[in-house]
């Protein structure tokens, strides 16, 4: 362990960057996106803002255990060579030389003319990181040789020996009590004494005495650990057909896209309201569960994802109440095949921040989270989805995960890639790896092949390797005399809307069964259906005859609806079957109502049109509205839709925002090398106002290019590297090289000019 250079002074990330090739200086700003930020206004307010506390915590927070362990060794040998370095991590010597050389290519670490050592405000950023560092404190200066410390650990007593490895073991850290702190080791009377004796506890301040790290080191057998930290958690994994793998993705693919599509089909026409906190109320998930026929987690998960995915919306509903309604979007996706659909869907869960899982639970304060409510999102979600299916790739093909073991394990090596991350990441990779299996992203614990396109972002490829995979619909149904009907496999969409409108699902699986009852057939005359369309449509898909039990059903059905004509009075009721309306006038559940008759015929009622027609068919009419000219008017609701989010970014916007933010803060620190290569060995002196405008005029003159020395808005001084253009007014207009544009400086805030 090198102790050469320790009194050299802290160097800033600035000073690391200055002078690094192009190609490894965008490498580092692609690696660490949070260093390129909007250019500041000069290289030294960059230096400033790159180094930051923050900046360096998610620096760590993509660490893994290996490589969190190389860095803490560092701490501990303070500046040593790479060799001595790898020499005290208890690791595989490739490996900790790999776990290095990321450290370096994230300016963690850097490289002086006496060693390696850590970026200035590292140590304190890991401090507080029980378990996941050695607990050793930095070396001393002079550090004793490990012949010299070994040789002093032998002369100790057994109880002397006991007491150091109890420092060693409770955060290196004690107390002296009745020991004295200055004595020779031939004068030490107890073991406290034999180790301050021996510089194996350093007192410090008060009576506390601390272990050394080069004694830890001592202790440990010259690592920094006494257990490998480069052991990674395997995975526990079992054979399994891929075919078997793929096809049941593509199963549960298909399944969430249909859900989504009726779902919004039902909310088109009848939308549940927001809450008043926002979100959706438990009634209304359970009527979502109920209609898609899944527990109400599922109903969270498919309406969570078809916000994410853009295809709903707060807006006003027709009587201008916050509803949830389908966006405009959501008739384009329709529209789409079945493979861009599904990953439209998964894109946007993807790149979510939502926490489904979270519904139905309880937060902190006892409050019960609501789907689509605004607080249910973490902003740990997103990454805990990727690097589960990131870890989920690296099994072989064949295998997946066992059964009872295989999440455990896979949760396991998540918690080894990103030890640093709180303990409610690891139920975020639970929840992904579930929420992946209903999306279809996954299949029976493994990867098909287009799941292995989602970890790795490629959505285009993923939908071309699941098309294949998908069910075939099919466009026709068997008709049953019990009033059933048997979809034998997934319907084409605009059979299964249709159907839908008609009859009731009972029970899904293989094969779909819909009941057609007066209450369903009902709706299709209310948007407008006749009986002989009803019965045509019935014969296009049906492979068998229609039974005579539903040509029964569908004949008095509509020999029943519109026997009472609703219109206004506030409304009236008008009948041709005289005592079917007198009933309906003395029934005493409809007192309420307000019916009165006018003449046999006819009746008016006090209460308005939209309560009056849901009370006439609870007691058992089938009314039909009425409009002005005597004619009937079908009182189908219309569809409603919410104006899609115009904030979403379209394909690539992210990718061309980044790069071009590397490219600015790569101009900025360009600039400030160029500034930091011309200015003199010695400090120049301020330029007098009347000397800087003679050297600006120059430079004008002659197109040169000038330092400047600058006091922004701020009060903050600066250095910018200008092509000077023009000086008129106060003002000088002059190409900024940081900027990569003209701008313009005042000239009484210039306290400087030097040749570049």
């Amino acid at each position: 362990m090198s102790s050469s250079g320790r009194t050299t002074p802290a160097r800033t990330l600035a000073d690391q960057l200055r002078g690094w090739p192009d190609d490894r200086l965008v490498a580092l700003l692609r690696a660490r996106p949070d260093l390129a930020t909007p250019a500041p206004q000069d290289s030294s307010q960059l230096a400033s803002r790159a180094a930051t506390r923050s900046s360096i915590h998610r620096a760590l927070d993509g660490l893994d255990r290996l490589e969190l362990s190389v860095l803490d060794a560092l701490l501990v040998a303070g500046q040593t060579t790479s060799a001595d370095l790898i020499s005290i991590v208890h690791a595989d010597r490739t490996r900790t030389a790999a776990a290095l050389q990321r450290l370096l290519d994230l300016a963690l670490a850097w490289e002086a003319p006496g060693g390696v050592r850590a970026l200035t405000g590292v140590a304190d950023a890991m401090r507080g990181m029980p378990g996941l560092v050695s607990g050793l404190r930095p070396a001393s200066p002079e550090a004793a040789s490990p012949d010299a410390l070994t040789a002093r650990i032998a002369e100790l007593s057994p109880a002397a020996t006991a007491l150091l490895r109890h420092v060693d073991d409770h955060g290196g850290e004690g107390t002296t009590g009745s020991a004295r702190r200055t004595v020779s080791p031939a004068e030490a009377r107890t073991p406290a004494e034999e180790l301050i004796s021996r510089r194996l506890l350093v007192p410090r301040e008060g009576d506390a005495v601390v272990l050394p790290g080069e004694v830890g080191l001592a202790l440990r057998g010259g690592r920094t650990t006494r257990e490998p930290v480069d052991e990674v958690p395997a995975l526990a994994t079992s054979a399994r057909d891929p075919a078997l793998v793929a096809r049941t993705a593509a199963g549960a693919a298909f399944d969430v896209v249909r859900r989504v599509e009726l779902l919004l089909d039902h909310w088109g026409v009848q939308p549940p309201s927001v809450l008043r906190s926002g979100g959706l109320a438990v009634r209304d998930l359970k009527a979502v569960a109920r209609e898609l026929h899944v527990d109400e987690p599922g109903a969270a998960l498919v309406v969570e994802v078809a916000l994410t995915a853009g295809l709903i919306a707060e807006a006003a509903a027709a009587d201008g109440t916050p509803s949830w309604l389908p966006t405009d979007e959501f008739d384009v996706w329709s529209g789409l095949p079945l493979a861009e659909r599904w990953t439209r869907l998964v894109g946007g869960w993807l790149a979510s921040s939502r926490v489904p899982s979270l519904v139905g639970s309880r937060d902190p304060a006892g409050k019960a989270w609501n789907a689509l409510a605004p607080e249910l999102s973490s902003g740990l979600a997103e990454e805990a989805r990727r690097l589960a299916l990131q870890v989920l790739a690296e099994v072989p093909e064949g295998e997946v995960l066992a059964i009872g073991t295989g999440i455990a394990s896979l949760v396991q090596r998540v918690g080894w890639l990103r030890p640093r991350r709180p303990t409610i990441f690891a139920d975020l990779v639970t929840a992904a790896l579930a929420e992946a299996a209903a999306l279809g992203v996954t299949g029976a614990g493994g990867l098909p092949p287009s799941g292995l396109h989602v970890a790795g972002g490629d959505l285009p490829a993923a939908a071309e390797a699941i098309a294949g995979h998908l069910p075939r619909p099919v466009d026709h149904v068997l008709l049953q005399a019990d009033l059933t009907a048997v979809a034998p496999g997934p319907l084409e969409t605009e059979v299964a809307r249709r159907l839908h409108l008609l009859a009731d699902v009972e029970s899904r699986g293989g094969a779909t069964v819909y009941r057609f009852t007066s209450g369903s057939l009902r709706r299709g005359f209310d948007a407008g259906w006749s009986s002989g369309e009803v019965r045509d449509f019935l014969t296009s898909v049906s492979q068998t005859p229609v039974p005579q039990p539903l040509e029964f059903l569908v004949e008095d059905v509509a020999r029943t609806f519109g026997t009472v004509r609703v219109g206004h009075a506030e409304a009236f009721l008008r009948a041709d079957d005289e005592a079917a309306l007198a009933a309906l006038v003395h029934d005493p559940r409809g007192r309420s109502l307000g019916l009165r008759l006018l003449a046999p015929t006819v009746a008016i009622a006090t209460s308005p049109l939209d309560v009056l027609l849901p009370r006439l068919r609870e007691l058992g009419a089938a009314p039909v509205v009425e409009a002005a000219d005597g004619t009937v008017r079908v009182s189908r609701p219309d569809l409603q839709r919410a104006r899609a989010r115009r904030g979403r970014r379209p394909a690539g916007a992210v990718e061309a925002r980044q790069a071009a933010q590397v490219q600015a803060v790569a101009t900025a620190i360009r600039a400030g090398d160029r500034a930091e290569s011309s200015r003199p060995a010695s400090a120049e002196a301020t330029t007098t106002p009347s000397g800087a405008l003679a050297a600006l005029r120059e430079a004008i003159e002659a197109g040169s290019t000038v330092v400047i020395g600058y006091v922004d808005g701020h009060g903050a001084n600066g250095e910018r590297v200008v092509d000077p253009r023009r000086l008129d007014g106060g003002r000088l207009s002059a190409y900024d090289h940081r900027a990569d544009d003209v701008r313009e400086f005042a000239v009484h805030r210039i306290t400087g000019v030097r040749t570049a």
